[in-house]
């Protein structure tokens, strides 16, 4: 998501900081900032909205000259795209400067403490409560009120911090979210990803969940929240600076599809809690409205249409109304009854797609309500919409998605589950029930990737001369059918389509043969049984099998040639866990076939025109 650089040592600490930030650039980002503290110990703080180039232009001709730093590159997740939500973010005293890339879930609990207490805080951001919360604790020495701080913060968070009466320290602090310092010398390094500081040293020290590094030029020391010494060992990357920036990964995609357990998180933060409750802040503001509505209607293209369909299912079972995904591009000229009493929730990745926008639009205009879910804060969608719900998921290179799909998925379950507590049709112990799932989910999709890796670099191998890919699905496992084949034809080339198996029987069953393989997503559901009676079907014409299933089905191996084994979930959300086999196998195909996986033929990011 965000992109954290630090320094400290003999040189002058600007032109390294921003260098490192060009390094992180293919992150993306919305906004970037920088703070030094110079020879008197003066404190110089820029941000810009926009373009690198912006802050560059800004400081150009009165960069003061600084030993010591840290810049940032914001994605948005709390607060507007602008000037003043930019990092570094400053306390009141004016001393004790932050960066943070993360969610901190229980900002509001802090910031209305902090605000109660008489801080001031000017920003929409999460982030600047930590600030605050240095602040308060500050008694001389700021790694220890940073790790005061942190022990009173829930969520993911990589944070840089510095004191302008500290010089050359740092205070660095990861949960969940990567950070790394580089060691070189009589100079140090920290960042959020290696790309940034592979330029000046590839000696590294990688920071674990909970530590805390007190960063000053000679060498880190790393300690967890309350003060015990940790640890870490150096560790020496041979990657150049641009096989770093996909992470090690070949290509984006992959450092992507193996990104989704992190993605997962930050999108389930502040929105499932310990007790394995539900709570969607976004939409409080409309419940009355949702109330009060009679029919929901999701608008969505491509992979968001397909997550669509599990948002789809959630909210018919758990609220009782009819739900109805509808591709974008056909919405306006076969409209469904809209009035205000229609729900309508559009879905965009980059919340500019136009074929999604003009359809919100048409349905805004007939009254409805309109609840949009994006990855991308002040996109075009978000204008139209009565309520957001972001992904969280972090930029998206690739154009093929991956971690968008899973987190749209569990977005919209969220969603669903959230709109039938406000309306009373979802019990408690059926809330919790899918709580726990949700909650379990970021550690079961790590497991799935452990399991497939290999397995899908085999499969691909074995069926790359495949004349052409049949995918099914029944019920809830039909979307992560529909995705898998569009991954696959995405960036393969390879013909692909996805059915309910059901629907074999009556037409696409002439194309199976020994050069047409069936994969059948086959995890635990209660459509099970007659999945396999399709699977059947597919292996009485010669079809090879690929199935994916849930861990211990004791008869899926009768029926499929090849098995991709995931953990068992809630239905609701097995889609998520089912599509990681399938991106991998997708994959590992593409590079068989020699195309360009980031870069598909034919094929765009953000789709802006209709």
């Amino acid at each position: 998501m965000c992109g954290i650089v630090g320094y400290t040592g003999p040189r002058e600490a600007g032109p390294i900081l921003i260098e490192g930030l060009r390094r992180l650039e293919y992150r993306g980002y919305d906004s970037a900032g920088i703070a030094l503290v110079d020879e008197e110990g003066d404190l110089f703080v820029e941000k810009k909205a926009g373009k690198l180039a912006n802050l560059t232009t800004a400081i150009a001709d009165r960069t003061p000259h600084a030993a010591m730093g840290l810049a940032h590159t914001r994605w948005a997740t709390h607060g507007r795209p602008n000037d003043l939500n930019a990092h570094p973010h400053v306390d009141c005293s004016g001393k004790i400067t932050v960066i943070h890339n993360g969610i901190i879930e229980n900002f509001r609990e802090l910031r209305d403490g902090l605000e109660a207490r008489g801080h001031t805080l000017e920003s929409e951001t999460d982030t600047e409560a930590l600030a605050h919360l240095v602040e308060e604790a500050y008694e001389g020495d700021l790694a220890d009120a940073v790790r005061a701080a942190l022990r009173r913060v829930e969520g993911a968070y990589a944070i840089v911090v510095m004191h302008r009466e500290e010089a050359g320290r740092l205070v660095g602090a990861r949960q969940d979210v990567p950070l790394v310092v580089g060691l070189n010398g009589e100079e140090t390094f920290i960042a959020s990803d290696v790309a940034a500081i592979l330029a000046h040293t590839n000696r590294v020290v990688y920071l674990h969940e909970g530590d805390v590094a007190d960063v000053r030029p000679s060498g880190v020391v790393v300690t967890d929240v309350h003060g015990t010494v940790r640890e870490r060992p150096e560790t020496v990357v041979d990657w150049s600076p641009e096989v770093a920036e996909k992470g090690g990964y070949e290509h984006f995609m992959l450092k992507e599809i193996h990104e989704q357990p992190d993605a997962l998180r930050q999108s389930l933060a502040g929105r499932v809690g310990r007790d394995d409750r539900i709570h969607v802040a976004e939409i409080e503001p409309l419940a009355d409205v949702l109330r009060d509505v009679t029919r929901i209607e999701l608008v969505a293209c491509g992979t968001a249409s397909y997550a669509a369909l599990v948002g789809a299912s959630a909210l018919e079972r758990w609220t009782g109304l009819p739900a109805r995904v509808t591709v974008g591009s056909e919405f306006r000229y076969s409209p469904p009854p809209l009035d205000g009493r229609t729900l309508v929730i559009a879905v965009t990745q980059s919340g500019e797609t136009a074929d999604t926008i003009a359809p919100t639009r048409f349905a805004r205009e007939q009254g409805c309500p309109i609840i949009a879910v994006t990855n991308t804060v002040g996109s075009a969608i978000t204008r139209e919409a009565d309520a957001v719900l972001f992904l969280q998921a972090g930029p998206e290179i690739a154009v093929a998605a991956s971690k968008t799909f899973v987190t749209q998925v569990t977005t919209l379950v969220v969603l669903a589950a959230a709109i039938a507590r406000l309306r009373g049709s979802l019990d408690e112990p059926a809330e919790r029930e899918l709580g726990a799932a949700l909650r379990g989910l970021p550690e079961a999709a790590a497991t799935t990737l452990a399991w497939n890796a290999p397995r899908a670099r085999d499969l691909a191998r074995r069926y790359v001369n495949s004349r052409g890919f049949m995918f099914v699905g029944r019920g809830s496992t039909y979307p992560a059918a529909l995705e898998g084949a569009l991954k696959l034809k995405e960036i393969s080339y390879v013909h692909a389509e996805g059915y309910p198996a059901g629907e074999l029987k009556h037409g696409p069953i002439s194309l199976l043969d020994a050069e047409c393989p069936l994969v059948a997503v086959a995890t635990r559901s209660s459509t099970y049984d007659k999945l396999i009676s399709n699977v059947m079907e597919g292996r009485a014409r010669d079809a090879r099998v690929i199935a994916v299933a849930t861990e211990g089905d004791p008869q899926i191996e009768r029926f499929a040639d090849d098995v991709c084994w995931v953990p068992d979930t809630h239905e609701a959300v097995s889609a998520v866990l089912a599509i990681i086999p399938l991106q991998l196998f997708a994959y590992h195909t593409a590079i068989a076939r020699g195309t360009d996986v980031d870069q598909p033929r034919n094929l765009a990011k953000s789709v802006t025109v209709e």
